[in-house]
């Protein structure tokens, strides 16, 4: 076989497989319904979004004009003022933070991050690369932050600046921080420094588009947020946007002469396609159509949750969340559905096109032994809430089913057994958690 025909076989195989593994893709966030084809003869340039896109740079190939667009129009999605708008396409939700955070740590250099044991697993990474110190806080049995124990480490700490990390749908349960919540903590320990970054990953494409968000942009109090283009818009390739407010970053922008432009960016050269990905997705599908697409991810989930119970296995969602939590099922079940674990749980995400019709084979094959949970038996401490999957939609779904939205609100302890006991929800406290 020459060269030319093993590059084409193994391009070939290797299609083969991803195309193999997408229908068994469930449970992590990707919407693969798009087309980016009237993009294709930009391959044939060198799109480099070098620097800020707010300002000239002597490079020409670049799509700046596409992505001060894009950003104008998240910061319109997240309660920002276009004239103190400033953000730029980031190559995911990772850089997002990490630019957040590194905001943080130039305004406030005595700051102490603070950010849920929940958060994304690059959080401390993060903190680990800006070198600054940190504390992990208790997350709740729901996946929100404990935000008693948020207290009581604010409280240690109140010396200094609060960085505090929100996150806004947890990777694993689909929890929101509570912004106010947060603000009226700092407010009571009259903590004047601080800076809120909220991780928005995949909920900041979906609680625009309903009828009752949590609060979660600049108007809630926010300082910065990361939100993915790749998960809920879609795209071939990992991007995102970070957003902040213009006044923050005027003062850590310097001149590089090299490329005419200032440099206030986390990477010098960037990808200038996917900003133009952005661009296309979000001027050909307006509110209406994202909006119905959200209420499909939204009915899609209930339909699991309820699928799963009827089966005798327990799931559960939060409000406005796409994510579907359940008793993590055996071995059999990951070999050949692509789900995501944590200990004793699993999740699905109801992404498109991940509609009704890809999700029943699950809802068939539940009464299969494999659906059950490894030991058999439902965890007390799996940190599944069953009051979360009675929580009912902002959405405005297709299917008006009045019974997801007469029960509105979050899990209450009160009322959840599951979301009172000390733990996978509530761990005890760790001998390390403060790093100075």
């Amino acid at each position: 076989m020459n060269a030319q025909n093993d590059i084409e076989t193994r391009l070939a195989e290797l299609l083969k497989e991803i195309k193999d593994g997408d229908q068994w893709q469930v449970g992590y966030p990707g919407n693969q319904n798009f087309d980016y084809s009237p993009l294709i003869p930009f391959l044939s340039h060198c799109l480099n979004n070098i620097g800020d896109p707010f300002h000239q740079t002597h490079y020409r190939g670049n799509t700046h004009q596409f992505e001060r667009e894009v950003i104008l129009h998240f910061a319109q999605l997240t309660g920002l003022d276009p004239d103190d708008a400033w953000g730029y396409v980031t190559s995911g939700g990772t850089e997002g933070n990490m630019y957040g955070l590194y905001l943080a740590r130039e305004l406030h250099p005595e700051g102490m991050l603070y950010f849920s044991e929940e958060a994304h697993y690059s959080i401390l990474k993060i903190a680990r690369v800006l070198n600054m110190p940190h504390t992990t806080v208790k997350r709740r049995a729901d996946g929100e932050i404990d935000y008693d124990d948020l207290r009581d480490m604010l409280t240690v700490h109140r010396g200094r600046p609060a960085i505090i990390l929100a996150t806004i749908g947890t990777t694993m349960r689909g929890a929101v921080d509570d912004i106010p919540a947060i603000l009226q903590i700092i407010d009571d320990l009259n903590i004047g420094e601080n800076y809120i970054h909220a991780d928005a990953a995949l909920s900041g494409m979906i609680l625009p588009y309903v009828d009752d968000p949590q609060p979660f942009g600049f108007d809630a109090g926010i300082d910065s947020i990361s939100i993915s283009g790749h998960k809920l818009i879609g795209a071939p390739l990992p991007c995102g946007i970070v957003l902040t407010r213009k006044h923050l970053v005027e003062t850590l922008g310097r001149a590089v002469e090299l490329v005419g432009v200032n440099d206030t960016t986390l990477s010098g050269s960037r990808n200038g396609l996917t900003p133009l990905m952005l661009w296309y997705a979000i001027n050909r599908y307006g509110a209406h159509e994202w909006r119905e697409t959200v209420g499909g991810m939204l009915d899609t989930a209930e339909y699991a949750v309820n699928r799963f119970n009827e089966h005798g296995i327990n799931a559960w969602r939060h409000r406005n969340s796409p994510t579907v939590v359940f008793d993590r099922p055996s071995q059999e079940v990951f070999d050949r559905w692509q789900i995501a674990p944590e200990g004793d749980v699993a999740h699905i995400i109801t992404m498109p096109p991940r509609g009704l019709p890809h999700h029943r084979p699950i809802g068939r094959g539940l009464h299969q032994p494999a659906f059950r949970t490894a030991a058999g038996t439902r965890s007390p401490a799996s940190g599944n809430c069953p009051s979360a999957s009675r929580a009912g939609d902002g959405a405005r779904s297709r299917n008006n089913d009045a019974a997801h939205r007469d029960h509105g609100g979050k899990p209450h302890r009160d009322r959840c057994p599951d979301c009172r006991h000390s733990g996978r929800g509530r761990s005890e406290p760790q001998q390390h958690r403060d790093r100075e």
